[in-house]
């Protein structure tokens, strides 16, 4: 058996002249590029909640370390498609929930809400009251910026930063 290093001209095993591979190559990564660019259209959602949420005037409510802190702010939605928002995290807080606080007949309740859908050219609004981000175990001071990631169904996370205000809230 004889060692064959470097490369035999097809020519000689199979009687096919060498012609270059760059046709075979090029035409698959053509026909991919040109497949991909008739799906897109087709898969609403994806990185849409990067591209089409505005945050407005983002701030933390902080009271105590044993006591939950809780994030506001405006959600607005200037995109074509709604965007389903689905949690949040932060490294200021040992856990970070979405809620939502009602009234009930005059009895306050606050309940655990798994996602929000916001429509398009629509907003939802985080406000003491209402919808809010529960911050667990919070680890902030008042006047602090804290770091928060924004979840969205089928799209990219969105960081932004909410200053710490106390029992007054914002100015």
């Amino acid at each position: 058996m004889q060692k064959v290093s470097g490369s035999i001209p097809l020519s000689s095993t199979t009687g096919l002249k060498n012609t270059p591979m760059e046709p075979f190559v090029e035409k698959p990564v053509r026909t991919g590029l040109g497949l991909l660019a008739l799906l897109l259209p087709l898969l609403p959602g994806i990185a849409a909640a990067q591209q089409t949420i505005t945050i407005q005037k983002p701030w933390m409510r902080y009271l105590l370390p044993n006591i939950p802190a809780a994030g506001y702010m405006t959600l607005l939605n200037t995109g074509n498609a709604p965007v389903t928002f689905t949690g949040a995290s932060s490294p200021a807080c040992g856990m970070l929930m979405l809620h939502k606080s009602e009234d009930d007949s005059g009895m306050a309740m606050m309940m655990d809400v798994p996602n929000i859908t916001i429509p398009p050219g629509g907003s939802q609004v985080f406000a003491p009251g209402g919808y809010h981000l529960m911050c667990m175990q919070p680890h902030m001071k008042i006047g602090e910026t804290v770091p928060v990631t924004l979840n969205f169904q089928g799209g990219s996370p969105v960081s932004t930063s909410l200053p710490v205000y106390g029992a007054q809230g914002s100015p």
